[in-house]
């Protein structure tokens, strides 16, 4: 990890004494003009990662949860191995699934969305959604679109984090708290959340860093453009990774320093969330436990 941290630090280095602290501000991407720089970029990039944290936290602590203590032992068996194998599906495929169905679907969706609730910056579009000759087109390639997709791609890794969390739960807590008189869910919210609680944030976290990382379905869905667009519902956004799929091919020398130093930023975003995640994780009891 560090040789490939040294690795884009040496090839991002002629193009960050080119831009200096601007790279950080600068929304623009054209190296070879002098001036490009990471902020659009980036905040597309948490963007994403932050609406396919929104998806994906709600259905793998449904699916964890049910797994460890309600399937019955020949279903458990099953459903592991069908959360594995959508894990392995390619990105893709992922990608194809949501251009060509997903975002038909859910236009309509963004639609409503920006019609109740456009009052809320991020839910705004630049068009009026109670106009019926609004095209659809204005709600398609979006954010909002690539979080989803990106969020059921890191489900199954949220998933599987919360349920090794969830497993290993004590069993004389679980009958204490049955002995008490507790339901099934009384001592799930008595006894397993608490206990998984650190494998729940390592699990959120973890999904969140692979989410940053997200290429090829991102690339295939969002309409890049190299400005902020802080609006998730409207057509249009970028993302790190997208950016270096677009511009590595024809990028010159000094473009793919730049290209490097924007994957360096990648990297080291991707790291902090990846570190914060393996110090909740090793703190709560259920990681202590897990060790042992």
């Amino acid at each position: 990890m560090s040789l490939v941290g040294v690795f884009l630090a040496v090839r991002a280095l002629q193009a960050l004494r080119k831009a200096g602290p601007s790279f950080v501000t600068t929304q623009t991407w054209e190296p070879d003009g002098g001036h490009f720089g990471i902020a659009a970029v980036l905040t597309g990039t948490i963007l994403v990662g932050t609406v396919a944290i929104i998806v994906a936290v709600p259905l793998a602590l449904g699916t964890a949860l049910y797994i460890s203590e309600y399937a019955p032992p020949w279903l458990k068996r099953t459903l592991i191995s069908l959360v594995d194998l959508m894990a392995a599906v390619p990105s893709v495929v992922y990608g194809l699934w949501g251009v060509f169905f997903l975002q038909a679907h859910v236009a309509g969706v963004s639609r409503w969305i920006s019609t109740y609730f456009g009052w809320i910056p991020p839910f705004h579009v630049d068009a009026d959604p109670r106009d019926p000759l609004t095209s659809a087109s204005v709600y398609t390639s979006s954010t909002f679109i690539a979080g989803i997709v990106v969020g059921l791609m890191v489900t199954p890794i949220a998933c599987s984090v919360m349920r090794e969390a969830f497993s290993q739960a004590p069993i004389g807590e679980r009958e204490g708290a049955y002995a008490l008189g507790a339901t099934r869910w009384g001592m799930i919210r008595a006894v397993v959340l608490p206990f998984g609680r650190g494998g729940m944030i390592g699990g959120t976290m973890l999904g969140l860093g692979r989410a940053l990382g997200e290429t090829i379905a991102v690339f295939m869905i969002l309409s890049l453009i190299f400005d902020i667009q802080p609006h998730i519902l409207q057509s249009g956004g970028s993302t790190v990774s997208a950016l270096i799929a677009l511009r590595h091919g024809e990028a010159t020398e000094f473009g793919m320093s730049a290209l490097m130093a924007a994957g360096l930023s990648l990297f080291v975003v991707t790291l902090i969330v990846n570190f914060f995640a393996s110090s909740m994780m090793a703190r709560s009891r259920s990681g202590a436990a897990s060790e042992v």
